[in-house]
């Protein structure tokens, strides 16, 4: 192993480094941590509170829960209490900590009491956890008091202890950015002698607690699972500070274990082995496996039992992990020093003693260079036969690389025949060196080493006087065939090790494009199906397997998409499939769950859990995943679940959007039928009952009247039926036009004739081109077109002022503009005013009317092939709606007489 290992000064990680610098821009969190409730918690983060604020620190009371004990309330005398914002839920008034009232106040340090809190629906955050992070964002530091079983990752841990599930988590990334954490720990026998005391609860609840939750087995190993929580974040910041200190360590504050293992038949056995020396010095392990390119391409048979060896130690409680590296000793060595690893085991190795001093041993190198790391080295006899280093195993046997070898030679002495006629045999072993590059390049280290051997005796025999024999005469050629022997040996062991090297990166980048092509690939699809084919294909071209994609489907797993296709799931499979999807696991072949079913299932998941089922088949025997398969695996599936969810919540979306639409045209509806009939109908109701009751004592003018007023009234009644019944046909598609051709005069005085009654206020201005063509249109329905433009002007222009039709022919159409002299259309309303039930204004002129008229102005007009359109008028108060209608080509040939 290269001097510079030990020699080279240790760098600080990037990473803890930035940490270390966020920490310092933003506030500190510290976490008073119990086993249960009554512990303390509250009682010592005041107590630290009144500590902080003897020191002069600033410190605030943003929320606190006395529970009624009174030692607790005697210590929050003298704190400045922030008021606590009052949030109406279900009809009361409920009482929240206001973080906009401690932001604004924006203390040094705020006391923020039960972390784990859901706070009231309509607060700015759901849980009081997001208070506390947004406050430490802030740059205001934070005590904050938790138990034990709302961490998040040991809540089915808790609820197996305790058989009671707790609803209100938080998540252990909360718990990871703590700066501190200070355990109150109290006995079982001093909380139990708590509870009986009244302290915690009272008498008739304590009396409760003690005989279910409170127990001594359940609070010890609550107690257990808070220091064991504790002394996790603990080693986490240990290894955090020494990252960022390039501290080489390892410090012993707490034991960590690697076990270094390959291919080799006693690879499971290393990992037992380690996982007891784990156990025996209760220390964190992990399972590391070096993929160095300049070693041996691995066997499948290898591949298979370092598969097996990496899912034995997660089965185990270790970590797996595989790591590229040139040099399996400098690799292993650089991760023990980033990860504060204590103790190594590797197998001792059984090659031969001389292979080891030509190519040296990974355990030798180890044990020179570890410092103050320990190794342990495990016989040959206690882990099984074979070699066990961390990188790969030897090259399998090919006579067919071996017989490759011979034939470059063959053909070398063939070219060095002919050139030995012009040059010097001296210029000759070059073709030979050839030929033992070409050796390594196609067929690795082994043939390379043989051909330089059969090249440099070719040579020898053939080129070097005495001719034909083995024997070398002269002393120069002597020197000459030793150099080009060292030569021809140093140049192929260098260009095997290139060639796998740029083997395995072009591996890798391979893999990186297909992973990159397949990302846009999921990012340009829309739809769920194109998604789900698309993952099915990538995964089986990539992972040389079968593929299906189950997705829930009214509670139940489903099949939705597979490579090759194959909808068909036997009752094992299926069950596999539903139990990983429950569990969260896997499930099917080769798992520890059912595993006679054809596939091996694992779940889809993404941060808000699972999603859908993978099944993997395959034709091979064993293991259907190597590890770095399973990494790709996963890479795949990542990406393949991300996809799946964004569709999935894009439909949410679309729904969600057109719930509200739905919800907002019934609230629409339902306000304008209850106004719009409402009020016709009183008018009706109250003119036809004063005749019916007064009727002879109404003088025949007042009669006259309300009768006016019951048609009127009826009429507009009519109007909105119809609107209604129009709109209706509209967006059912069934709006099929009795075509003829009109003249534009007669449908515009028609349609002017019949809103007599709604423009008695308003001066008509007419103003039509000679000689307009005729239209072909919808009486009908054109006619209804121009009263709703009429009426929607007349409602919103004043009394008094003028309401213009306008008609002109503009080369192949006819234009006809309604103009009034009201308010105008705000900018942003002139397309949403087409839309159904929409209406511009307030007060009273929102009132005017239904917001169906203009929707079904367009609906008619499209209909009937033409467009129409709102604007402002220029330089003038007022709106105009513009309706363009094609001229038919019937109409452009007839002659219109003036």
């Amino acid at each position: 192993m290269p001097d510079e290992l030990r020699t080279e000064p240790p760098r600080p990680s990037p990473d803890a480094l930035l940490e270390q610098v966020r920490g310092e821009t933003r506030g500190r969190l510290k976490i008073f941590l119990g086993a249960a409730p009554g512990v303390g918690k509250t009682y010592e983060m005041l107590l630290a509170g009144r500590a902080r604020r003897a020191e002069g620190v600033d410190v605030v009371i943003g929320v606190v829960e006395t529970h009624g004990r009174r030692e607790t309330q005697a210590l929050i005398e003298g704190y400045e209490t922030v008021p606590r914002a009052q949030v109406a839920y279900r009809g009361q008034s409920v009482e929240e900590m206001d973080l906009d009232a401690v932001l604004a106040r924006r203390p040094q340090l705020v006391l923020v009491d039960e972390l784990a809190h859901t706070n009231a629906p309509g607060s700015r955050h759901p849980k009081r956890y997001l208070d506390v992070l947004e406050l430490i964002e802030r740059g205001i530091d934070v005590y904050t008091t938790l138990n034990i079983q709302h961490v998040e990752s040991l809540n089915d841990v808790v609820a197996q202890i305790t058989r009671i599930r707790v609803r209100e988590t938080v998540p252990d990334s909360v718990i990871d950015r703590a700066d501190a954490i200070e355990i109150i720990d109290l006995t079982p026998e001093d909380l139990i002698k708590r509870l009986n005391e009244g302290k915690v609860y009272l008498p008739e609840t304590a009396k409760r607690a003690v005989s279910n939750y409170f127990s001594p087995g359940n609070l010890t190993a609550l107690r257990e699972l808070a220091l064991r929580r504790t002394a996790q974040r603990v080693d986490d910041q240990l290894l955090s500070h020494m990252q960022a200190h390039a501290i080489s360590g390892p410090w012993a504050a707490g034991d960590r274990l690697i076990v270094c293992i390959d291919g080799s038949p006693r690879a499971a056995s290393l990992v037992r082995h380690a996982r007891r020396l784990a156990e025996k010095l209760r220390a964190s392990w992990t399972a590391l496996h070096i993929e160095a390119p300049g070693r041996a391409r691995p066997s499948e048979a290898e591949k298979d039992r370092l598969s097996a060896a990496m899912r034995l130690a997660e089965q185990l409680g270790g970590e797996a992990v595989i790591l590229p590296g040139e040099s399996v000793p400098e690799e292993v060595l650089r991760y023990a020093a980033a990860k504060n690893v204590s103790h190594i085991v590797i197998g001792a190795s059984g090659a031969a003693r001389w292979r080891e001093l030509l190519f040296g041993s990974v355990a030798q190198a180890l044990i020179r260079d570890a410092g103050d790391i320990s190794i342990h080295v495990i016989p040959a006899q206690e882990a099984g036969s074979g070699e066990g280093r961390a990188g790969g195993g030897g090259q399998r046997f090919e006579p067919g690389d071996y017989l490759a070898g011979l034939a470059f030679v063959a053909v070398a002495v063939g070219i060095g025949m002919l050139l030995h006629l012009f040059l010097d045999v001296r210029n000759i072993a070059l073709v030979f060196l050839m030929a033992v590059l070409a050796s390594a390049v196609t067929a690795g280290l082994w043939p390379a080493l043989f051909t330089s051997v059969i090249g440099a005796l070719a040579f020898n025999f053939f080129f070097l006087p005495p001719l034909y024999t083995l024997v070398i005469g002269d002393p120069e050629s002597v020197l000459a065939f030793v150099f080009f022997l060292v030569v021809a040996l140093i140049a192929s062991n260098l260009t095997a090790r290139v060639q796998r090297q740029a083997a395995a990166a072009r591996q890798r980048a391979r893999t990186t494009e297909d992973l990159y092509l397949f990302s846009r690939k999921l990012a340009g699809t829309g739809t769920l199906d194109d998604v789900l084919w698309a993952s099915a294909y990538q995964i089986a071209a990539m992972l040389r397997v079968r593929v299906v994609i189950l997705l829930p489907e009214d509670g139940r797993i489903a099949v939705q998409a597979g490579y090759p296709p194959d909808d068909t799931l036997d009752e094992a499979d299926i069950a596999a499939a539903h139990w990983a999807w429950e569990h969260d696991r896997p499930a099917g072949r080769g798992a520890d769950t059912l595993p006679g079913a054809k596939r091996f299932y694992l779940p889809l998941r993404t941060g808000r859990g699972a999603i859908g089922v993978i099944g993997l088949d395959s034709d091979r025997p064993g293991a259907l995943l190597t590890p770095e398969q399973q990494r790709l695996f996963d890479a795949l599936a990542d990406q393949a679940a991300i996809a799946i969810e964004r569709v999935q919540l894009a439909a949410d979306v679309d729904k969600a959007k057109l719930a509200a639409e739905a919800d907002r045209l019934r609230s629409a509806l339902l306000t304008s039928i209850s106004h719009d009939l409402k009020t016709p109908l009183a008018g009706i109701m109250g003119a036809a009952g004063t005749l019916r009751d007064y009727g002879k004592a109404i003088p025949e003018a007042d009669r006259s009247e309300l009768l006016g007023t019951v048609v009127e009234e009826s009429e507009r009644l009519n109007r909105f039926i119809a609107n209604l019944l129009d709109m209706t046909r509209i967006e059912a598609g069934a709006m099929e036009p009795n075509y003829a051709l009109l003249d534009v005069g007669d449908v515009v005085g028609a349609a002017l004739r019949r809103a007599e009654g709604i423009t008695r206020g308003h001066a008509i201005e007419l103003s039509l081109e000679p000689n307009l063509p005729m239209l072909r249109l919808d009486p009908v329905l054109f006619d209804q077109v121009l009263f709703n433009l009429v009426d929607n002007a007349a409602k919103y222009a004043p009394a008094g002022t003028a309401i213009g039709v306008h008609a002109r022919a503009a080369g192949d159409i006819v234009v006809l503009d309604i103009l009034d002299e009201g308010p105008g259309l705000p900018p942003a309303d002139l397309e949403r005013i087409f839309d159904s039930f929409y209406r511009v204004g307030k007060g009273d002129q929102v009132r005017a009317g239904t917001g169906l008229g203009l929707a079904i102005c367009r609906g008619f007009v499209e209909a009937m092939g033409g467009t129409i359109t709102a604007a402002n008028r220029d330089g003038r108060q007022g709106a105009v709606f513009t309706i363009r209608m094609p001229i038919p080509a019937e109409a452009r040939q007839m002659k219109v007489l003036p």
